[in-house]
């Protein structure tokens, strides 16, 4: 009986590890590897200088200058009493309206 139980155990033994090695599966190349993969040279360096073109145009110093006018007689109308404190709050409220909207409404554009 022992001899019986001893030859099964070694054959389920046997079984068990012939069902533990596994065989080579061809697997289809991932979506990302047939269609967006591009070779890569390895006997280059990539290439980092350069300048890259901005998303949109920046403020020239004309501008800048101009919005620091607009503001500094914004600023100096009010100390003078030249507009009244309503009309003060109504354009800063518009103004920091636009600095709050500004970057959204122009990633918008740039999107579309």
């Amino acid at each position: 009986m022992v001899r019986m139980v001893t030859a099964f155990g070694l054959a389920g033994l046997t079984l068990a590890l012939a069902g533990c090695s596994s065989t080579a599966v061809d697997e289809p190349p991932s979506i990302y590897s047939a269609t967006m993969a591009k070779p890569v040279p390895t006997d280059v360096y990539p290439v980092i200088e350069g300048k890259l073109p901005a998303a949109s145009t920046q403020m020239s110093n004309e501008e800048a200058a101009s919005q620091s006018a607009r503001l500094t007689a914004l600023g100096n109308a009010r100390s003078s009493g030249q507009i009244s404190e309503a009309e003060y709050q109504r354009r800063l409220k518009e103004l920091q309206l636009l600095a709050a909207n500004h970057g959204a409404d122009t990633l918008k554009q740039i999107q579309n």
